[in-house]
Order: C-alpha cells, then structure tokens, then sequence
C-alpha cells in the first residue's frame, strides 16, 4: 500500500504543540467537517487515530478539534496544486495558519503548501520526474530529491511527526492523536468524476519527462 497522506490543519501558529493536547468532543469535530465540507451529508463513523486515519478512503473524514488548532484528514484535501485549496477554506481559517499535506509514495508523489494570514506563502507540488507546482521560497527540509523522503521530512517539519520514517526523540506520537470520524458524502454524485479526472493527470504525469518547472 504504501505510505498515503492526506492531511490539513487550521491553527493558532504552529500546529505541533496543539497535537500534544487533548482532543476535544465529537460535535465540536463534526461541526468542523460540516464547516470544510458545506453542502454534503455527514454521518459520524467511528473513532481512529491521525496514524491510522491520516489518508481514509474517499468519502470518509476524520476529524480532531484541539486547543489552538483543527486537524482534518480527508482525500479531498490531497490536492494536485495547493494552490487550489478552495477559497471558502481559506474563509473558514479567519486569517489563521493552514498546513496541507499529501503524499503516495507507491505513484512517487509530494504536495504539501502552507498559508499565513489567507496568503500562500509556500507551496510545492512534484513527482519522481516533474514538478507540478513551485510557489514561494523553498524552505530548509526541502532538500531531498526523491518525493517520498521528501514527503515524509515536509511531514516532520510541518506537523511533528512521520509515518515511514524513523522516529526522532521529540517526535509527536500520531498514534495517541485521537480524531472523530464521518462518512461525507456529495449527495450530487459529483466527486467521483473529479476524483477519477486527478487520478488520470497524476499517471499521466509521471510519465512525463523532463523535471521542470510551471
């Protein structure tokens, strides 16, 4: 299977020390997804952790709430360009820090993009042999070439933790982040077509030569 992310958070500042406190209630998680994801049916489904949850099937979302920060796990939100991330998200934050992060380490693929006071401040987007996408100023852990290290540092770096990769002392612990889970669904029926059309540009990408730059 391999190592699959797909993971945004909404916080005061720095993510990592919120996911060190206590989650808080199941309507306070829900009441968040309803909020991301306006305009689907939401059902609660279950508890998990941000180790085992971090990428859930389509149609599932798992959900934290914590002091000074909301952490959401939902393939919608593995998104090809972060450039992309929908406007009415970055309504949502209210100036606040998002973080996104997305990888699949089976297709060679990284996305992850950060975002201060609703401007993107970085964002990078690349396979084994492309770049997708390269906004803003390359940040320090960004100097691995190949996409799943680099997937798995970026990780590190922006949400204290890794999946793969071996932990360090200091290192959150993803298995005792405890979120709330939902099955969210497009009552419209109109994701699955979107979400088939991203798979087809992704395959075609990494079949594209050479690296470069958009």
């Amino acid at each position: 299977m391999g190592v699959k992310t797909a993971l945004l958070a909404i916080s005061d500042g720095d993510v990592r020390p919120a996911l060190r406190g206590a989650t808080r209630s199941a309507s306070d998680a829900e009441e968040l997804v309803r909020g991301l994801l306006p305009g689907r049916d939401v059902t609660p489904a279950g508890e998990g952790t941000l180790r085992d949850r971090i990428s859930p099937p389509d149609d599932l979302t798992y959900a934290a709430v914590l002091r000074g920060a909301s952490v959401v796990c939902d393939r919608r939100f593995a998104l090809e360009r972060p450039s992309r991330l929908p406007a009415h998200l970055l309504k949502a934050a209210g100036g606040r820090r998002i973080t996104v992060h997305a990888m699949d380490s089976v297709t060679g693929w990284v996305s992850f993009g950060v975002w201060e006071n609703g401007a993107l401040v970085r964002s990078l987007s690349r396979t084994g042999t492309r770049i997708l996408e390269h906004i803003g100023t390359p940040y320090d852990f960004e100097r691995s070439a190949d996409p799943t290290a680099l997937g798995e540092e970026a990780l590190r770096a922006l949400f204290g933790f890794v999946i793969a990769g071996r932990p360090h002392p200091g290192d959150i612990h993803a298995g005792g982040v405890r979120l709330h889970g939902f099955r969210v669904e497009d009552p419209l029926g109109q994701e699955q077509a979107l979400r088939q059309a991203m798979s087809s540009r992704l395959r075609h990408a990494l079949h594209r030569r050479p690296l470069t730059t958009t």
